[in-house]
């Protein structure tokens, strides 16, 4: 439908259209009788008028955007809430086993006893992304420091980076955790929910945190322990790094490392990722 205007209004209006498109309105300039023309370029102008304004008013309501819908929103508790927060620097980061590529292979310094190519393929394209891109330095080994939870301790004191434990049992098992900080003697239990469990029995199984607990790593001169809670750890160390143990706990609800809940350690790496 059109608009209905008065004259005044009509001749504001051409007026701006005649300056805006004088191409479209200055368009047969005839001479006429001077009342006959006043009164068809009143109707004229009204027309055009009419037809421009409707034109600018199809065009605005095809600009105007569908309205958005309404946000839903979720109510989760405060433990899921520090659980999302603290797995998106790692769960996000993590690529498929089919996107890894050779560039990603980690550089290290030394040559591992307990991890083949096999074992470096899965673990790397699950560490964080702070760690990547970093040569691995072997931080200790039994068969170059010998079996001790001391020594251990000792040769972290000046880290400051996640570092990555490794443990053969006599059954020849792989399994072990990736700590987000260095093992240190401590009161109470310090990590963050970067560190998962691993094993490789001999499918590789990957354990993260649940959310449920922070027992994430405490250690003293008598042993050290990840995870816990539930009445067991999910991996503890006696001070001669000879006697083991690993239970289901609720920290990452886990299944036993090794075959055995309690076996005998054969040789022990630590790894860290740092300059």
């Amino acid at each position: 439908m059109g608009v209905a205007y008065s004259v005044g209004e009509v001749d504001h209006l051409y007026t701006f259209f005649v300056q805006w498109s004088p191409d479209i309105y200055n368009k047969d300039k005839k001479k006429r009788c001077k009342s006959c023309n006043n009164v068809r370029k009143k109707r004229h102008n009204a027309y055009l008028v009419d037809k421009e304004v409707n034109g600018i008013n199809r065009a605005f309501r095809k600009t105007v955007s569908k309205p958005k819908a309404a946000k839903k929103w979720e109510i989760i508790t405060v433990k899921d809430s520090k659980r999302r927060l603290s797995l998106c620097s790692s769960v996000e980061s993590e690529v498929d086993d089919s996107e890894y590529q050779e560039d990603d292979f980690p550089v290290l310094s030394h040559e591992s006893q307990l991890l083949d190519e096999y074992h470096l393929q899965k673990l790397v394209t699950h560490l964080p992304p702070r760690t990547q891109g970093y040569q691995w330095q072997l931080a200790y080994s039994t068969v170059i420091n010998g079996s001790s939870l001391k020594t251990l301790y000792r040769n972290m004191a000046n880290l400051d980076s996640p570092v990555l434990l490794v443990i053969k049992d006599m059954h020849k098992k792989v399994f072990g955790a990736f700590c987000s900080d260095p093992f240190r003697v401590s009161k109470y239990c310090y990590g963050t929910g970067e560190t998962f469990l691993f094993s490789f029995n001999p499918d590789f199984q990957l354990y993260r945190w649940s959310g449920e607990n922070s027992y994430f790593v405490s250690g003293n001169l008598e042993s050290l322990q990840i995870g816990g809670g539930g009445g067991g750890f999910a991996l503890w160390l006696d001070a001669d790094l000879y006697h083991g143990a690993s239970f289901s706990c609720p920290t990452f609800h886990n299944a036993p490392l090794s075959t055995h809940e309690d076996f005998i350690v054969q040789d022990v790496e630590v790894w860290t990722m740092q300059n």
